[in-house]
């Protein structure tokens, strides 16, 4: 079928046509499309708007083509996209009553309703892969409950905290992401199928229905804004670019952790490669890949809201290039959460050097401050700044935090605030102990190993109902 017979007296330039064609990518709604069609007919027959035999013989080609594949289609760029394809597979199969299948129906509603269904099949599956992930994190961690290691801020030595606690900081992260999809999905969810081009029908159509075949949770309400409608797909990339980042902040830290310098983990050996020149290596290529991959989901996101930023209502053939960024966006957040997860899984933490890096470089500086102010009732500001000039002082004299001394505390603050804090030994030692500083941050939220149970029993809760 030449869908421009009846209008215009020629075809388009083939160059005009390749152009044109969305059916480069419109293979991701080839089965959304099928079940379009399907519900349309369905609805048409049981209004009677369409015969039940001519609605059966349309309904028995699109199942015999959803048995075939996508291979049983001519897909010609002359036909412009995967909805003709499919009306003049239908006709070919019983002939020109397969046009009464397209009664009340435009490709606007049809490629809009297509969308979401393909869309919503695709969310889902990222937040399954995200509730996985956050599963085996939680593993992870409670693996690693006392497991030592040290904070940072502006990647400097900051407090003393341990792995399970970090590792949850990125199951949080995920759970974030996972919400922002849950919402988002709320708006894909929505069924155009009934607006037609623009205005509707004056077809007595019956949209819950289609809605209700199609698995939507309701219709959309303007039919204007049901075809010509696409923040669905920004919002959801706009969730998937900041899964993006997540995803791509854990592999900057997998990437450093994994260097001599840090010697904090190692990444598996399926998830690393070598030089081509020097033999001793071992570097993270799949981390550094995940990194820039996830991170070009952020240039699919500014390419929609570029396409989408300035077109008037209705429908506009603009949108037809919306559709690829969509598809590259949520096949590399799929495939990089997949691989990601895969990699963080496969990483060995040494706890040596964990433990290490905690109790060297002062992280323990501020359970000392807070001690002065627990016993002494010192002004958080005084005993920081004693604090500060132990540090200070230590350094030069090459002295680490367990050599500090309750007579080397008193020395310093005989010279900041004129007095001996006579603080006891044991009290000194304690607060300059990794681990014991971990163990008191009793907070909800902080690292202490309760708190970090509480939180991995939060984390089951929630996942329960996912």
């Amino acid at each position: 079928m030449n869908l421009r017979s009846g209008r215009f007296k020629g075809r388009m330039t083939s160059d005009a046509a390749s152009y044109t064609s969305s059916l480069e990518f419109d293979h991701r709604i080839f089965g959304a499309d099928i079940k379009c069609n399907l519900a349309h007919t369905l609805m048409l027959q049981e209004e009677g708007i369409i015969s039940p035999e001519d609605a059966q013989a349309i309904i028995k080609a699109l199942k015999t083509l959803e048995e075939d594949g996508l291979e049983a289609l001519e897909l010609d760029p002359s036909v412009e996209d995967i909805h003709m394809a499919v009306e003049n597979y239908v006709t070919r199969r019983i002939g020109e009553k397969a046009g009464f299948m397209h009664t009340a129906k435009s490709r606007n509603d049809q490629v809009a309703t297509d969308l979401r269904i393909a869309l919503k099949e695709e969310i889902l599956v990222i937040m399954e892969g995200l509730v996985t992930f956050i599963q085996d994190i939680v593993e992870m961690a409670q693996g690693n409950l006392e497991t030592l290691m040290v904070g940072y801020t502006h990647l400097q030595h900051a407090q003393p905290t341990t792995f399970a606690h970090h590792l949850l900081s990125y199951s949080q992260a995920l759970k974030r992401d996972y919400q922002r999809l849950e919402d988002a999905y709320k708006r894909v969810d929505l069924c155009p199928l009934g607006a037609a081009a623009l205005t509707t029908t004056s077809f007595p159509i019956n949209r819950e229905r289609t809605a209700q075949l199609l698995g939507f949770s309701q219709i959309l309400e303007n039919s204007l804004d049901a075809v010509s409608s696409r923040d669905f797909i920004t919002e959801t990339v706009a969730a998937l670019a900041l899964l993006g980042i997540t995803l791509s902040r854990i592999c900057e830290e997998l990437i450093i952790w994994s260097s001599y310098e840090f010697g904090l983990l190692e990444i598996g050996d399926e998830y690393s490669s070598t030089s081509s020149i020097m033999p001793q290596k071992k570097n993270p290529d799949v981390a550094e890949v995940a990194r820039a991959k996830a991170t070009s989901i952020q240039g699919e996101l500014v390419t929609i809201l570029s396409v989408t930023k300035a077109l008037p209502q209705s429908y506009n053939r603009d949108l037809q290039e919306v559709t690829p960024h969509l598809w590259k966006a949520t096949d590399t957040a799929r495939d990089t959460l997949q691989l990601v997860h895969e990699m963080l899984s496969s990483v060995k933490f040494n706890q040596k050097r964990g433990a290490e890096l905690a109790a060297a470089n002062f992280s323990t500086a501020t359970e000392l401050a807070d001690l002065m102010v627990r016993e002494k009732q010192l002004p958080f500001r005084v005993a920081h700044q004693i604090v500060g000039r132990v540090v200070s002082t230590a350094l030069e004299e090459g002295l680490r935090p367990d050599e500090i001394t309750s007579h080397f505390l008193d020395q310093i603050s005989l010279e900041v605030i004129g007095e001996a804090l006579d603080i006891g030994e044991e009290l000194v030692e304690k607060a300059l102990n990794p681990l014991e500083v971990v163990r008191s941050r009793e907070v909800p939220g902080g690292p202490a190993p309760i708190m970090v149970q509480e939180c991995i029993q939060n984390l089951k809760n929630w996942m329960k109902n996912k």
